[in-house]
């Protein structure tokens, strides 16, 4: 099976030398495409030099920063044109490990999306202050009740995808700018009937640097699983009303 991971990065001089060499040694048959936004730092030119060195490093430079929904789209359609069987998802700040990355590859032979979670028996959070782990599990309660899904860690960033399932997901029409990008397609392949599974990983907070997570990007997750709940229900009123024979008109939905 032919594997990349996309990492994609703004102002992260100080973290890509160690996670480019940390993913080579852990999973040497894995691509590496650098989704760099156009930063300031210098990230790029140290991802071109790593490209120069090693053959199975690539780089997409992006001239604007439009989001981290926008570089992982483009990052997935530079791995469907590459012809790659599976693409993985993976923060360039240190905080996923990526000696998970085979486990998640390994995962696919019998899912369309392997999810690498915090809030399964196994996983779990280093470094995080409570407010931010309150936060992480109460967007994630909200999103399951309102969208009506099992995933525990719908809002994780670490994940590996068989491109097929990809291809089938409507990338085009994907709203999304923020973080809020990991609960949309993690929504889609739930309503596409695909496999979605779990596996448990630690997540660290990164040590250098600055989190990219702001206010902007969590109103637009909070605004866009409501929009999406609201839709749910709706819709599936809509199709109770439908359905119901005339005679019993009052019967619950």
């Amino acid at each position: 099976m032919s594997r990349v991971v996309v990492i994609p990065t703004y102002n992260e001089a100080d973290c890509l030398p160690e996670i480019l060499r940390r993913t080579r040694a852990a999973s040497p048959g894995t691509d590496i495409l650098v989704v760099d936004d156009g930063s300031p730092d210098g990230t790029g030119d140290l991802a071109d030099a790593a490209a120069r060195a090693d053959d199975a490093v690539r780089v997409l430079h992006r001239k604007e920063k439009t989001g981290l929904a926008g570089a992982y789209l483009d990052g997935f359609a530079w791995a469907l044109d590459a012809g790659y069987d599976a693409v993985a998802q993976m923060d360039a700040d240190g905080s996923h490990n990526p000696a998970d990355l085979d486990r998640l590859f390994a995962a696919l032979a019998g899912a369309d999306l392997a999810i690498g979670s915090r809030y399964v028996p196994g996983g779990g959070v280093v470094n995080w202050p409570l407010h931010r782990l309150g936060l992480s599990r109460a967007a994630s309660l909200y999103t399951r009740a309102l969208l009506g899904v099992s995933t525990a860690d719908v809002t994780a960033g670490f994940r590996a995808w068989r491109t097929e399932a990809l291809r089938e997901l409507s990338l085009g029409t994907v709203e999304s700018v923020g973080y809020c990008f990991q609960i949309d397609l993690t929504w889609r392949a739930l309503r596409n009937g695909m496999r979605v599974v779990e596996l448990p990983i630690v997540f660290t907070e990164r040590r250098v640097g600055r989190s990219k997570m702001t206010a902007p990007i969590a109103l637009e997750a909070v605004r866009n699983v409501t929009r999406w709940g609201v839709d749910r229900r709706l819709g599936g009123l809509r199709r109770g009303k439908a359905a119901r024979p005339a005679p019993q008109r009052h019967r619950e939905v």
